[in-house]
């Protein structure tokens, strides 16, 4: 097996649906698994620590039992994310949690992965870490990742501004591991497209929220459907870091752009302001890439990830 792909006899795709903030839950991740994609989750989305672990105990059992069931069908592996910023307060609990019940893999993000690296290689599981940056990428191939997710300009959520035309090759250059695209993918085609540019995964979020198994609010999914690119803005006056979300959503929540005072990350599910904060940024607030202009359905994760495999394999047809 490729060292590059250590999951790729699992997955139906080389394709992981982002790990989304108060919408990638275990009924979300356990239908994309079970379709061959990669499915991920912050471990934050859990209210507490108890609810993480009973959410790990699920994805053990069901995943493996659904394979021995279906063996004739691709199961997926699930990932966790860790926040390892230095305010998330839970982050050495998530962490032993994380070891103790061997997530196959993890995304460390919004900060260095630390000694993630070495407690998730104990087990012999993967990690790769989000960068928007070379000096970013650079800490975290010193640190020991197996991979890199590139979050490029247009991706939902925090996003940067690179483009993946320079961003791949440059890292190509420099790290011999998983890279993992991230950045306004919403069909089979740009999974092929990122192949060839030198990447090895997907990483595609937005049009996983356009899904009947999102448990979001229907509004949120009906204005993606209605969204076009020019519809997204690029701001870290919601969260503290520097994100995209709809216009409308922030008009619907009584927000305007220019008069958004400044604000600071905290990841720490302790505090009332962080609640407060988190609320208003992802509740109220709704974050979405540049792809929304492609996305005009809700499917069900199942006709999502058929017609995203009939893309791509049309698409290295060519």
């Amino acid at each position: 097996m490729s060292k590059r792909l250590p999951f790729a006899d699992q997955m139906s795709l080389p394709l992981i649906a982002a790990p989304m903030f108060l919408v990638s839950f275990p009924d979300l991740v356990a239908e994309i698994c079970k379709n061959g994609v990669a499915g991920t989750f912050p471990s934050l989305n859990a209210r507490t620590a108890e609810d993480f672990e009973s959410w790990l105990q699920r994805l053990n059992t069901e995943l493996p039992e659904y394979a021995a069931a279906n063996p004739e069908i691709k199961v997926a592996p699930y990932g966790v994310n860790l926040i390892v910023h230095k305010s998330n307060m839970r982050l050495a609990e998530d962490q032993a949690l994380v070891k103790q019940y061997q997530s196959p893999f993890v995304i460390t993000s919004v900060g260095h992965p630390g000694d993630v690296v070495a407690d998730v290689h104990s087990y012999g599981g993967k990690v790769y870490h989000d960068v928007i940056n070379m000096r970013h990428a650079q800490k975290a191939i010193e640190a020991g990742v197996d991979g890199l997710i590139l979050v490029c300009s247009g991706a939902g959520g925090h996003a940067g501004l690179m483009n993946p035309f320079t961003f791949i090759p440059q890292i190509r250059e420099i790290f011999d591991g998983t890279i993992i695209l991230s950045g306004t993918l919403s069909n089979g085609g740009a999974l092929h497209a990122l192949e060839a540019l030198g990447a090895d995964m997907g990483y595609m979020g937005t049009r996983f929220i356009a899904t009947k198994e999102a448990q979001v609010h229907q509004g949120y999914k009906d204005m993606i459907v209605s969204s076009g690119s020019k519809d997204i803005v690029y701001t870290d006056k919601v969260s503290g870091i520097k994100g995209n979300f709809m216009v409308d959503s922030l008009t619907q929540a009584g927000i305007e752009i220019e008069g958004i005072s400044e604000a600071k990350p905290n990841f720490d599910p302790e505090t009332k302001h962080a609640q407060k904060d988190e609320k208003k940024a992802w509740k109220e607030v709704w974050s979405a890439g540049q792809g929304v202009g492609e996305i005009k359905d809700l499917p069900t994760v199942a006709e999502l990830v058929e017609r995203l495999k009939k893309e791509y394999t049309a698409a290295r047809a060519l």
